[in-house]
């Protein structure tokens, strides 16, 4: 459009993909197309900056308990002015005014999520910098980003920081038991002794009786084996996990045998999304699309019995037609229903890896800004910082399932065999 075109502008406070935080203001801007598409630096510079206070202003109500001059019989204290304070982002240095309240209690959790995250980042474009791998645009990045060259002393000292936190994250003791486990494994392409190979970047979720979810483990290896996954199992096991009734996972051969080695006493549910993308190579290619369409409303029944009942249905219609893939099915079905086992709210989080792999998107949407990693060391730590962004807002959420429901339902069970 031309001038006078007015569009709303939505400020993403992880310029890296991340999700967005949103404020209760909405900025309204007029931009000319040329303006827009050429992108105004000093103009979303401001934008930014009064979102990001405004979160600030936000997280103080909030701990106070009442808004600047709101007479509130709850308040829990009262502001006392603010002190300055600069963040980095790729759009250049903010300097923002931090609420402070008269008990000097009040603190923000701001800065710290969105340095560490972005340093892993920065440092990671620096290292391909430094080392001869970058191009122009990448020293273009981490100029913009902080305002200078890098030197080798100069990452060593950013990664030092970084990696002790992580590290901390990753070697944390576990101290409660996790009914609900689910792994997953993505690829990163990293360069290694100047030749480019795809890094298998593991992950475990974990579900606590409390219904949150946590990251409990990244771990990087040379490929997804079944000692690899054994050895991730393991380690998970030595840093205290337990209780695990239910694990969920694609049917990746090293995997489902390290599960039933490592963690034999739980369930195994194969993901459903997986084994129906897996069907696809028992078909022809202009197969019918009611096919896989009603094998997929399988697992939306009640319970097991209207599920194995719609099967039955499923087999005598199609399996004249496609008798390849009803005989597949009819061999390997069996492993997706585990879930049935689980209370029925349950169900739809954990009949498949959906969860995990929304996070696995997330990492990739903003690991592809670099494409290459240097080096291993630094795949993960990116992958790592992601990880306990998400893993401290998970922990701030309302719970993710009522676990009430599972510890009611082995009550049952433990009645009905006695």
């Amino acid at each position: 459009g031309g001038h006078g075109k007015r569009l709303i502008v939505q400020i993403d406070l992880d310029p890296w993909g991340g999700q967005t935080m949103t404020t209760s203001k909405s900025n309204t801007v007029s931009l000319s197309a040329k303006e827009w598409v050429s992108g105004d630096r000093d103009l979303m510079k401001s934008l930014m900056k009064e979102a990001l206070q405004e979160v600030l202003e936000a997280e103080m109500t909030e701990f106070l308990g009442a808004a600047p001059s709101e007479r509130s019989e709850t308040r829990s204290g009262y502001r006392a002015g603010y002190y300055h304070r600069g963040l980095v982002t790729r759009i250049g240095k903010l300097e923002l005014r931090v609420p402070r309240d008269r008990s000097g209690e009040f603190s923000t959790a701001l800065f710290e999520r969105y340095a560490r995250s972005e340093k892993a980042l920065v440092a990671a474009l620096a290292e391909m910098y430094v080392q001869g791998v970058s191009t122009r645009k990448v020293k273009a990045i981490t100029e913009e980003l902080c305002g200078h060259s890098f030197s080798a002393s100069a990452i060593s000292a950013i990664n030092k920081s970084l990696d002790e936190a992580l590290e901390r994250f990753a070697s944390r003791q576990l101290e409660e038991a996790y009914p609900y486990v689910i792994l997953d494994a993505r690829y990163e392409k990293v360069r290694e002794d100047g030749v480019i190979r795809s890094m298998a970047v593991q992950i475990a979720i974990g579900i606590n009786w409390e219904g949150q979810r946590q990251v409990l483990a990244v771990e990087a290896a040379n490929r997804e084996s079944q000692s690899s996954w054994k050895d991730f199992l393991l380690r998970l096991k030595e840093r205290g996990l337990t209780g695990v009734e239910f694990v969920v996972s694609d049917d990746h051969a090293g995997l489902k045998k390290a599960i039933s080695e490592v963690l034999c006493e739980a369930a195994w549910q194969r993901c459903y999304v997986h084994f129906l993308r897996n069907a696809l190579d028992y078909l022809p290619r202009k197969a019918d699309d009611d096919c896989l369409q009603e094998l997929r409303w399988i697992y939306d029944r009640r319970d097991l019995q209207e599920a194995n009942r719609d099967l039955a249905a499923w087999i005598t219609k199609w399996q004249g037609k496609y008798p390849k893939l009803v005989d597949w099915v009819e061999s390997n079905i069996g492993e997706t229903l585990s879930f049935y086992r689980l209370p029925r709210a349950h169900h739809k989080h954990l009949k498949s890896t959906n969860m995990l792999e929304r996070l696995n998107e997330e990492i990739k949407r903003r690991t592809r800004v670099v494409r290459i990693f240097p080096n291993t060391e630094s795949c993960l730590r990116l992958t790592r910082a992601l990880c306990v962004e998400t893993h401290e807002t998970w922990l701030e959420d309302n719970r993710y399932l009522n676990m009430a429901l599972l510890a009611e339902q082995k009550k049952e069970h433990l009645r009905l065999a006695a």
